[in-house]
């Protein structure tokens, strides 16, 4: 189980350096192809509408922390509950950050590596006081 936990840390890792780096075929490589994102005001999605979104917004800059609070491994599956907060900037723009939990399904590949199979993503706009 350890090597688990450390290949999903691992994971945690390049998903948020590809994120910055907007490395949409890293990014995609760590899905299940049949992943599940769900976000408020949205209905469900998958990697097809990820990428669709993703290539729509090629010039923001983005800043990632992650706090993994919770991570389970159960055989071929895991769970992560994270609290994550995220800066974007767009070009030429304010930066806008987001923080709050994510709950996170992942799942064992054949080959052992893990994949983002449903994310559950609760940010929220941060309020100045």
């Amino acid at each position: 189980m350890p090597n688990d936990e450390q290949a999903i840390r691992d994971l945690v890792t390049r998903w948020l350096a590809a994120s910055k780096a907007g490395d949409l075929p890293t990014l995609l490589s760590l899905m299940a192809d049949d992943v599940i994102f769900m976000v408020p005001g949205k209905e469900p999605f998958g990697k097809d509408v990820f990428a669709a979104m993703t290539r729509a917004m090629p010039k923001l800059q983005l800043e990632a922390t992650s706090d993994i609070r919770e991570l389970q491994v159960l055989g071929d599956w895991a769970w992560l509950r994270i609290h994550l907060t995220v800066t974007i900037t767009p070009p030429n723009g304010t930066p806008m950050r987001h923080s709050g939990y994510t709950l996170t399904l992942l799942r064992k590949k054949p080959d052992g590596a893990w994949v983002l199979s449903r994310d559950a993503n609760l940010l929220t706009p941060e309020t100045k006081p």
